[in-house]
């Protein structure tokens, strides 16, 4: 596919702010997705596609979050277990499941953390100084997780709320470090639905690395706002970012 100067500096700037709101919250791939559909792509390419610059973007922020010791490691091998087995499932299923579906998928799942959020904040927002659970002394984290990686490997745009959902709800870390570990699961799963997508022969790989480049400084940055930012103004940011979702999922 031929990609003009100008539409791939826009994807460089868009992979840019995809890796901030990424980073810090979750929705990027809703500004991404879009931009590769109106190259010329078809839904399940643009999909495949924008998962290079999502795994690009993953590879920075944990290193980012580790750099600043944000990055809790004791518990990662419980936690990856249930998403890497959801996103398999999810990215096989985006592979041989209509495009039709993710629409409706993404608004509901939309629509539920934002009403989540307004009615019920604590249900995803840890109280401060509150401790970290263990996955194994909560079973309804395996759902969560699991469900998660599904989604993540099936759609990715706005995974980063189901994780948030999970590891800050469920588990209840802090932003900082739920946002930590959700870059680790991001990672996780999406590499096994790279893999996918490489032997379905769906990425294009120029706009992908394109979107990749600016997402990893995208991420970069966002851990480096993240660690100095206060709790609250994450939280609002968190809360702003799954509004924007909502309204993208129901316009498009």
């Amino acid at each position: 596919m031929d990609v003009s100067i100008e539409f791939g500096a826009l994807l460089v700037l868009l992979g840019f702010v995809a890796g901030i709101i990424n980073t810090l919250a979750g929705g990027g791939s809703n500004l991404t997705i879009p931009a590769l559909i109106v190259l010329g792509m078809p839904a399940e390419v643009a999909n495949a596609t924008n998962r290079v610059g999502v795994f690009m973007q993953s590879v920075s922020g944990v290193a980012g979050f580790r750099h600043h010791k944000r990055l809790d490691s004791h518990d990662l091998l419980p936690i990856l277990i249930p998403t890497l087995i959801g996103g398999a499932v999810g990215a096989g299923a985006a592979a041989w499941l209509p495009s039709s579906i993710i629409k409706p998928l993404l608004l509901g799942t939309m629509l539920l953390m934002a009403f989540i959020m307004l009615v019920k904040p604590q249900a995803v927002m840890p109280d401060e100084g509150e401790l970290a659970r263990k996955v194994k002394d909560t079973p309804t984290a395996w759902v969560g997780l699991a469900i998660a990686g599904f989604y993540g490997g099936f759609v990715q745009a706005g995974v980063g709320f189901v994780l948030i959902a999970a590891l800050c709800g469920t588990l209840r870390y802090d932003l900082v470090r739920g946002n930590a570990l959700k870059l680790v699961c991001t990672l996780a799963f999406t590499s096994v639905s790279l893999a996918i997508f490489i032997w379905q022969d769906l990425i294009l790989w120029l706009p992908g690395l394109l979107l990749a480049l600016g997402s990893m400084f995208g991420a970069w940055l966002a851990v480096k706002f993240a660690i100095k930012a206060d709790p609250k103004l994450l939280k609002w940011f968190l809360f702003l970012m799954t509004l924007a979702g909502v309204i993208f999922a129901y316009s498009s």
